[in-house]
């Protein structure tokens, strides 16, 4: 009852802190996140004692080394951090855009106007950075929010809301518009996502089973962050080098982020020439690779045999299964059935399969000759995500301020009445 009465009252105060915050002009919200840049550069020394008593603590737990990786922040991540709140400080604010006049033949003028979604539930695991981003975002589109991160990360989680808060009354503008639930009880979840008198949308980012959790649980609109089984398929086309880069750096660039590659197709033309190059490649990094029964022949049944299981599992870990595909239509197939609708890339000099490929995988990003690995809000110049969602309604991708925003009819008439 005492966890139900709490997170109810962080609800109501946020629903009620989010009026206050739609009257806010750009020129404050931008304030406000300068204000927050400036904390987290003067705090940054108590933001990674935070966190590092959080990496000690997941070490003694036994987290493994992915979850460890998301966890971790230092110098160059704070730095990205405070990078990050520039960039959304410097884009332009939705909240307010007006388009698709038209005038009726009655003479009444019809059009849109862009506004915020209100008050946003996240609930997250590991990554304490989604405290930063789901709250600079929420802010600038004038939405508050409440923030629900895992225990692995509450120190630095009380760390970085704190700036936050700080820099909300700083700019005159209600503490509660970001409120961080501290207690981190799972039951916490079910409470969460059941309040939609308060909260208008979820967002879970975290692991299979929490965003299983979420969705079946929510009685709120929810934007699914799903698994990340990202695919390079490398075609008959494709030029040598850019592929064997492209291939090694969606996987190895990072093990445990969503947008790494976690399965990589070869057209059966260049598999002979290509696989022992990255075989030797992958050693290097110390990346275990399990293959199909070609490519098992053709590095000499060095590697593990790949499962039916294999192809559909998000490893997070240098763990990366292959396998030789006829041609691109067969990539295709593949990709569709066996993937998550996360991201997926082509290496290929043929326009027609390029486009092929473009208008067919059934993906949230979908690249030619480029690394999965640019499949973030920072990347794609959005300042920071909330997450990268794999649903189709109401926001695909990674989801930056226009994904945090509605629109709604406005009528302007001069006196018309409906005969």
């Amino acid at each position: 009852m005492e966890l139900t009465k709490y997170i109810t009252e962080m609800a109501k105060a946020a629903k009620d802190a989010c009026y206050a915050l739609n009257m806010a002009s750009t020129a404050q919200k931008n304030q406000l996140l300068s204000f927050i840049a400036s904390g987290l550069s003067a705090e940054r020394n108590k933001i990674l004692a935070a966190n590092e008593t959080d990496i000690s603590a997941a070490r003694k737990q036994g987290i493994d080394t992915a979850l460890l990786d998301r966890l971790q922040l230092n110098e160059s991540r704070i730095a990205a951090m405070i990078d990050g709140v520039h960039q959304v400080a410097a884009l332009a604010d939705p909240v307010g855009e007006m388009d698709e006049f038209r005038v009726l033949p009655n003479g009444i003028t019809l059009g849109k106007m862009r506004v915020p979604l209100g008050v946003i539930g996240m609930i997250y695991e590991s990554r304490p950075n989604v405290t930063l981003d789901a709250a600079i975002l929420c802010l600038k589109t004038g939405n508050s929010c409440v923030l629900r991160g895992g225990s692995e990360a509450i120190n630095t989680n009380k760390a970085i809301a704190s700036v936050i808060t700080s820099s909300l009354k700083q700019a005159g503008l209600p503490e509660n518009a970001v409120n961080l639930l501290t207690d981190t009880d799972r039951a916490g979840v079910d409470i969460l996502v059941g309040l939609s008198e308060y909260i208008d949308v979820i967002i879970p980012r975290g692991g299979k089973g929490l965003v299983q959790r979420v969705n079946e649980k929510a009685r709120i609109p929810v934007i699914k962050h799903l698994d990340g089984i990202c695919h390079v398929y490398i075609d008959a086309s494709a030029e040598a080098e850019m592929a064997i880069n492209i291939a090694v750096n969606a996987k190895t660039s990072r093990y445990g982020t969503c947008n790494t590659m976690e399965t990589l197709l070869v057209h059966v033309s260049r598999a002979a020439e290509l696989l022992p190059v990255l075989q030797q490649k992958y050693a290097e990094k110390g990346v275990e690779l399990r293959g199909c029964k070609l490519t098992q022949k053709i590095l000499h049944n060095d590697i593990i045999p790949a499962s039916e299981i294999d192809w559909s599992t998000e490893y997070l870990a240098p763990i990366l299964s292959i396998k030789v595909v006829n041609d691109v239509s067969e990539a295709i197939s593949h990709i569709n059935y066996y993937g998550s609708h996360h991201t997926d890339s082509i290496i290929t000099n043929d326009l027609s399969h390029a486009q092929l490929f473009l208008r067919m995988v059934d993906s949230s990003s979908v690249m030619v000759n480029a690394s999965t690995r640019f499949a973030d809000g920072y990347e794609y110049g959005l300042g920071a995500e909330i997450g990268i969602s794999t649903d189709k309604v109401h926001v695909r991708g990674p989801v930056g301020l226009y994904g945090l925003t509605s629109q709604k009819w406005i009528v302007m008439g001069q006196g018309q009445v409906r005969l």
